[in-house]
């Protein structure tokens, strides 16, 4: 059985501009392929490296109790443990194997078959010392889109294999921390032998207690346990004087001193701080990041919908942008085009539609070819011949003639099971039948289809910080009013509609209807007309607007209706919603 690569990028520290300009390099070096190896897939590796962080936490608590001297850096991973646990359980369950070998991957040198965004996170990690800043990790994605384009899942990704590089490296912090916290514990059993000469049966500190210590993890042994050893030897005075020469002298013969062990140690004390510090610090920090914010700003797909010509895509809510990015997603997958050239498409179709003066306004907007019928354009475009496309008026058809066919079929054989002779019965069987068999169908066919057929999101448009002077908009509220009573009152309502709303560009109106009536005209018309004049002028002088009065009130003539031989309200006759645009215009 294979084991999962690794990815392990070593660095040092660098400036903004030089990460900047590093990125840049690795990104012209970087051969692409379309998917991942399964095999650098990081999540396993990521819970092994818990389940050490974890066995440090353990380690470190345990000697807490004893009363040895816990390492600097051990006391951040003391109190943030639940902040890595929580980010290892939020990572398995986002970054599945499916999801990761659909980013694109590195197909050559140290790290083939690795995600390319896996490998650009570890840069940016080891060469920061896993300080993550929010404006400089846009700008380290703007630098390494210098040569190569990041998809929109990559940018939207990203997030997580920061996360996934800084807890790597708080694992390495803690195998050092490990190391160092024994050979603490094996100073302190020396220290319980030698010189304070308890029997094994008093002794704290046991031998047999000490844990094993991989070899690739011996090299620095000697500084922590001299450090710590030299510090508790100091606290016996003259009873450890002796022991505290000898150990002088047996560092001497290695051509180094006691007091350069200490300092080389507390420098590594020091460095290994520093990096859990920013490690914990940092992931806090991408928790609370708003990368759709970032999203925005890096992604190339999203400057170039932004030069939509009907200049609709930029007043676009954030989940109607994200569906007709999605669709990009989608259609860059299925036809392996890039997405920033079937964005350029789409921008050249909506354009060309523009310069030509269509009548049809909505196909100069960019989403008309990607989400309604203009998409057989940009295939078409881009050269790809899509599978069987089914109009939305084939499909309707398909969809009730399934249902009367499978109708017909339930009916006739539950009506020959009746085994009735007589033809008029069961015709009549049929058709009894026929009714329920119909809403049967209509359910099973609706059930399937909710289950099969995605959900199409309507677009919509962003209107969170005010209605722009194009979209004005009029609140109307229709109702029957008989009386002058019922104007005052539904215009107070109107008005506190408006407070409740208020915005600009946003204007309400009582549209008053009248009842049915064999007269044209009734007693009360006249004061409901006079009623309403009146509280519409009381309103739109306590709220002044200088281009449109605000409030508005409309009373409908009576209209003779011959077939049925009585007046009738105007919307009967000609549609409410064309005769009320044809009275705006007119007014404004």
């Amino acid at each position: 059985m294979k084991t999962n690569k690794v990815l392990k990028v070593n660095g040092i520290a660098l400036d903004k501009k030089q990460l900047c300009s590093h990125l840049e390099k690795i990104a012209s070096g970087h051969n692409l392929v379309n998917k991942s190896d399964k095999q650098t897939y990081p999540v396993p590796h990521l819970k092994e490296s818990f389940n050490v962080i974890k066995e440090v936490y353990n380690l470190l608590n345990e000697h807490l109790k004893l009363g040895i001297g816990i390492h600097p850096a051990g006391e951040w991973l003391l109190d943030n443990l639940y902040i890595i646990e929580e980010t290892v359980k939020q990572i398995e369950k986002e970054l599945t194997l499916k999801k990761y070998i659909n980013f694109v991957g590195i197909a050559n040198g140290e790290y083939k078959g690795f995600a390319r965004i896996y490998v650009l996170a570890s840069n940016i990690v080891a060469f920061t010392d896993n300080k993550i800043e929010r404006k400089d990790l846009e700008d380290y994605l703007k630098s390494y889109q210098e040569n190569k384009n990041l998809s929109m899942e990559e940018i939207w990704n990203i997030g997580l294999f920061l996360e996934i590089s800084i807890i790597e490296n708080i694992r390495e912090v803690c195998e050092k921390i490990y190391v160092s916290q024994i050979e603490k514990y094996k100073a302190e059993n020396i220290v319980e032998r030698l010189v304070e000469n308890k029997t094994k049966q008093e002794q704290v500190f046991k031998r047999n207690s000490f844990k094993k210590v991989e070899k690739n993890l011996l090299n620095d042994i000697q500084y922590s346990f001299v450090e710590y050893m030299s510090y508790i030897l100091k606290r016996y005075g003259k009873k450890g004087y002796s022991y505290l020469k000898a150990l002088e002298e047996t560092i001497e013969l290695t051509g180094s001193t006691v007091s350069d062990v200490i300092k080389k140690e507390h420098f590594d004390i020091a460095v290994r701080k520093v990096t859990i510090g920013n490690s914990i610090t940092s992931i806090k920090k991408i928790q609370r990041i708003n990368f759709l914010e970032i999203f925005e700003k890096v992604n190339g797909v999203e400057e170039l919908l932004k030069k939509d010509p009907s200049n609709v895509y930029s007043k676009m809510d954030s989940k109607s942008k994200e569906y007709y990015r999605n669709k990009i997603k989608e259609i860059s997958r299925k036809t392996k085009i890039s997405e920033i050239y079937i964005t350029r498409k789409l921008l050249d179709l909506a354009n060309k539609s523009s310069i030509e003066e269509n009548k049809e306004e909505k196909k100069n907007h960019i989403g008309y070819y990607l989400i309604d019928e203009g998409i057989l354009e940009l295939y078409k475009e881009l050269k790809y011949k899509p599978k069987i496309n089914i109009s939305t008026k084939a499909k309707t058809k398909i969809y009730i003639i399934s249902i009367i066919l499978l109708s017909i079929i339930i009916s006739f054989f539950m009506a020959t099971k009746l085994n009735v002779k007589n033809i008029y019965v069961s015709m009549i069987s049929f058709i009894l039948f026929f009714i329920p068999a119909t809403e049967i169908v209509n359910q099973v066919i609706s059930y399937i289809l909710s289950k099969i057929v995605k959900p199409k999101l309507i677009p919509k448009m962003d209107f969170l910080n005010g209605i722009d002077k194009e979209n004005s908009t009029m609140v109307v509220i229709p109702t029957i009013v008989k009386s002058k009573e019922k104007v005052q009152e539904l215009m107070e309502k109107l008005e506190v509609f408006y407070l409740a709303n208020k915005s600009e560009n946003l204007y309400f109106c009582l549209l008053g209807d009248c009842s049915e009536s064999e007269n044209e005209e009734e007693d009360f018309d006249k004061e409901v007309i006079e009623e309403g004049k009146k509280q519409v002028e009381i309103l739109n002088t306590k709220y002044p607007n200088e281009k449109i009065p605000i409030f508005n009130f409309i009373y409908r003539k009576r209209i003779w209706n011959e077939k049925e031989e009585s007046y009738l309200g105007w919307e009967r006759k000609r549609g409410m919603l064309s005769q009320f645009n044809e009275y705006l215009l007119r007014k404004y």
